[in-house]
């Protein structure tokens, strides 16, 4: 076969000098390639099912067609899956490039390598004259310009396989034996030992083991102690009336600061600083003073909370009834409904009672019974509020030490 009619090179031709490549069949030209039968390449025509020169993977005498090695460049950017879709659409069910020998064919149709060892000779038309006697055995054929061009061309030269010198090898190895290795820090404290440390591991595994278990121990008791600590600020019940003489708007102030202020002027002054509503749980710290045996003076500071309400009271969970310690009460029963003891007589032998009235108030035959201390405020002399407020620290410091003094500790 000449060159000239080569399809192969025809392809790579066209595609090379960017000329447009059309379909036809029996009935003219084709504007599909399933339904065409030929391809018309730079004016010639070829049979699209033509056998080319270039040779399947793993195959000697299977050669691709002409359709498949140009399906192969026209879907060249299309993804795998995509083009497999494309090429039956094309009109080939078996026989189109895989995926994985696209590339080349494409990289060899387009110029970008010039030598593709799939691609077999061209083989030449022959220029022996006719009754030539034929060539003996083992006689080199002849050789044209013609033939050389073509297969300068076509042909890959074949790779002789290296084989190495006997001498060379035997010098390789006497330098080898005279190499010295290079060490660095890593290398010389790693040794040339592998070193197996699992005896090690094995005698400390089970001390290891315990100091870890000590330290979780130690670690969950000082949280206990610190959660304790946090959970143990005694509490103070007054009562939610509008109408008693300590609420949520002035109780800060008068145990604070042994400052007793009515609670409509508290409330007044509140709203003004832009406080309309008391908080539901007022915090009070108190400095306290201890004197030891030395006659040394300690100064601390405990924290109490003042609630107004059981729903305030729940915030502090479940045991929050453990930490009250003190009831204010008005001399009103209905106070005492939602408490977890709702009997005044029963209330006050858990807790300590406080009833909060004027000087100059007449006794209350209500309270009579309920073993409750009364803690009276003069309306006029602001100065004897601190005495008041002391006797009251005084009074509920000697009931929480009698009756919960692991709340003293807070």
């Amino acid at each position: 076969m000449s060159t000239q009619n080569d399809p192969l090179l025809a392809l790579r031709q066209a595609i090379k000098s960017r000329s447009k490549i059309t379909y036809s069949n029996s009935s003219g030209p084709s504007s599909s390639l399933s339904d065409a039968t030929q391809l018309v390449l730079s004016g010639e025509t070829y049979l699209k099912s033509s056998q080319t020169r270039y040779r399947k993977p793993g195959a000697t005498s299977d050669f691709y067609s002409l359709d498949a090695i140009y399906v192969a460049w026209l879907l060249r950017d299309a993804p795998g899956a995509e083009y497999m879709k494309q090429a039956r659409e094309h009109g080939l069910a078996v026989g189109f490039v895989s995926v994985t020998e696209r590339k080349h064919v494409t990289d060899w149709l387009e110029g970008k390598v010039t030598d593709n060892e799939r691609i077999a000779s061209l083989a030449t038309d022959s220029t022996t004259p006719p009754g030539t006697p034929p060539r003996a055995a083992g006689q080199a054929p002849s050789v044209t310009p013609r033939t050389r061009v073509a297969e300068a061309h076509t042909s890959t030269p074949i790779k002789r396989r290296y084989v190495a010198d006997s001498k060379d090898m035997e010098i390789v190895k006497k330098i080898k034996l005279n190499e010295v290795e290079l060490r660095d820090r890593n290398t010389v404290l790693r040794g040339t030992k592998p070193n197996n440390f699992a005896a090690v591991r094995t005698a400390f595994g089970e001390k290891l083991k315990k100091l870890k278990e000590a330290s979780r121990g130690a670690l969950l008791r000082h949280l206990l102690q610190l959660l304790e600590v946090r959970n143990n600020q005694p509490i103070i019940m007054i009562s939610s009336s509008p109408t008693a003489l300590i609420t949520m708007h002035n109780v800060k102030r008068f145990l604070e600061e042994a400052t007793f202020e009515p609670s409509q002027e508290a409330r007044a002054r509140a709203a003004a600083e832009g406080n309309t509503r008391p908080e539901d749980l007022i915090p009070i710290y108190r400095k306290r003073t201890a004197i030891d045996s030395s006659g040394k003076e300690t100064v601390t500071q405990a924290k109490y909370f003042v609630v107004d309400s059981v729903e305030a009271l729940s915030k502090f969970g479940t045991d929050a009834w453990e930490r009250v310690v003190c009831v204010m009460t008005t001399g009103q029963a209905w106070q005492f409904r939602p408490y977890k003891w709702n009997e005044p007589r029963q209330l006050f032998h858990n807790v300590k009672g406080i009833y909060v009235s004027w000087s100059n108030d007449p006794p209350n035959t209500k309270i009579k019974d309920w073993n409750v201390t009364e803690l009276k405020i003069d309306p006029h002399r602001r100065h004897v509020d601190k005495s008041v407020v002391a006797h009251f620290w005084k009074m509920l410091d000697t009931w929480i030490q009698v009756n919960k003094p692991w709340l003293m500790k807070a």
